[in-house]
């Protein structure tokens, strides 16, 4: 069975405690090492300064000590041994022997030394006295380490005291601060577990970054914006893929359930399977131009190429058939125009709209590519009825046909209107645009695209 694993804020406070439990263990024992060493070098002062004392009351006489004045020996936890020589002039009463003999001991050192006698926890210090050089005798000085020893158990007590509740305090504050910062993250995921698969269209913060989760919400955001994106241009690739297919797909149909018909002469047969391979044609140039269109509206997909050259390629399919019906198409502009779209993104903008021309033009049609400042212009014009004022926009809609101005001709009646709204959405998807405009005798197609 997996262990289950403490949470990020539970983690961020077990980590806040144990560095705040290191760092007061840290600060705790330097803290009493310090005082124990203070306390010890107070007790050893106190020692020097009492020897020092007992030195000035002595008296020398004939080359030797003598004691004019009996020392103090009322005071608390302190003890004094005047040693002449090997002899005891003055020592205290009631000392134990271990002590005694500590004393003796430090009284022959010849130099100034502390010992310590761990028994009675007693703090011995010896000064010699001398004359010309010459030691006449030795002061040992004692004193009880006990009171010293309490105030560093004490303190010691009472530092560790402090420290849990520093601690305590540390992992209270930590719990709060780490689950206040946090706050944000549990709204996020509780507003993501609310959220449905069709509420791509809301978003967890709104406003400039400020800090880390705020920034971190902003990603979110515009992932969740581009999933938004891809999700429309998906739904919407369906919508047109299932749109635009399903009246070339009916007209393929109708002709071959006719041509199956037992009543078909061989020669309606055959118009019959020409019928079927325009419609199937047709079917491919939709499907070719829904998959342009979406690649083109995958973002750093583009790449550059030539405008005049894509709008050649447009146009060689039309040629042949427009010459049979009498009809002529010249592409103007000599110079190659650089445009930050595919090639065959290009093409496939340019194919719906000289369809269009080529199925309601007259006698011509002139395409035109030439560059301003900022975008790449391919103009497509022809001599056919034109477009009413109030289709402008409408011929842009999916399903929409409308009428043209004037008599229509042979080629316009048969047209099915699939096209327009494929090319404008192609060319926003790529940076530019498509738009009808007046054209003197006839229609005409404005198509912008970005300069590469």
């Amino acid at each position: 069975m997996t262990p289950r694993r403490l949470s990020l804020s539970m983690r961020l406070t077990a980590g806040a405690v144990i560095g705040g439990a290191l760092t007061l263990a840290i600060l705790v024992a330097t803290f009493n090492l310090v005082l124990d060493a203070r306390l010890r070098a107070d007790a050893d002062n106190v020692l020097r300064e009492r020897a020092a004392a007992v030195l000035r009351g002595l008296a020398i006489t004939d080359g030797r000590l003598s004691l004019p004045e009996a020392p103090d020996q009322g005071a608390i936890d302190a003890q004094t041994w005047v040693f002449a020589g090997k002899r005891a002039l003055e020592q205290p009463a009631g000392v134990g022997p271990r002590v005694q003999r500590q004393a003796e001991s430090l009284a022959r050192v010849g130099a100034p030394a502390f010992s310590t006698e761990d028994a009675t926890d007693t703090r011995l210090y010896a000064a010699p006295a001398r004359q010309g050089g010459r030691q006449l005798g030795a002061v040992v000085v004692a004193a009880s380490l006990a009171p010293y020893e309490r105030s560093a158990s004490s303190a010691l007590i009472g530092s560790v005291l402090l420290g849990v509740l520093t601690l305590a305090a540390i992992a209270a504050l930590s719990r709060w601060l780490i689950r206040r910062a946090l706050r944000p993250v549990a709204q996020m995921t509780a507003q993501a577990a609310d959220w449905g698969e069709h509420d791509l269209s809301r978003r967890f913060f709104a406003g400039e970054p400020h800090d880390e989760l705020s920034t971190l919400a902003s990603v979110f955001d515009g992932l969740l914006a581009r999933l938004a994106q891809s999700l429309s241009r998906e739904q919407r690739l369906t919508a047109e893929v299932s749109h635009e297919l399903r009246t070339p797909l009916a007209k393929v149909l109708a002709e071959a359930e006719l041509a199956t018909s037992r009543e078909r002469t061989p020669q309606q047969y055959r118009g019959a399977l020409h019928s079927i391979t325009d419609h199937a044609h047709e079917l491919q140039r939709v499907l070719e131009t829904l998959l342009a269109s979406a690649r083109a509206a995958v973002p750093g997909k583009n790449t550059a190429s030539d405008a005049r050259e894509a709008a050649r390629r447009a146009i060689a399919p039309l040629e042949q058939a427009l010459a049979s019906r009498g009809k002529s198409i010249e592409l103007a502009g000599a110079r190659p125009v650089r445009v930050a779209v595919e090639a065959d993104v290009v093409e496939r903008i340019l194919s719906p709209l000289l369809e269009n021309a080529a199925r309601y033009a007259r006698e011509r049609i002139t395409v035109n590519v030439r560059a301003t400042r900022t975008d790449a212009i391919v103009e497509v014009d022809d001599d056919g009825p034109g477009i009413p004022a109030a289709d402008d926009e409408r011929i842009f809609d999916p399903g929409f046909r409308g009428e043209p101005s004037g008599e229509p001709t042979d080629d316009a009646r048969a047209g099915a209107g699939l096209g327009l709204p494929l090319a404008r959405r192609l060319a926003r998807a790529a940076g530019g645009d498509v738009e009808a405009r007046d054209s003197p005798g006839g229609a005409g197609f404005v198509v912008r695209l970005p300069l590469a």
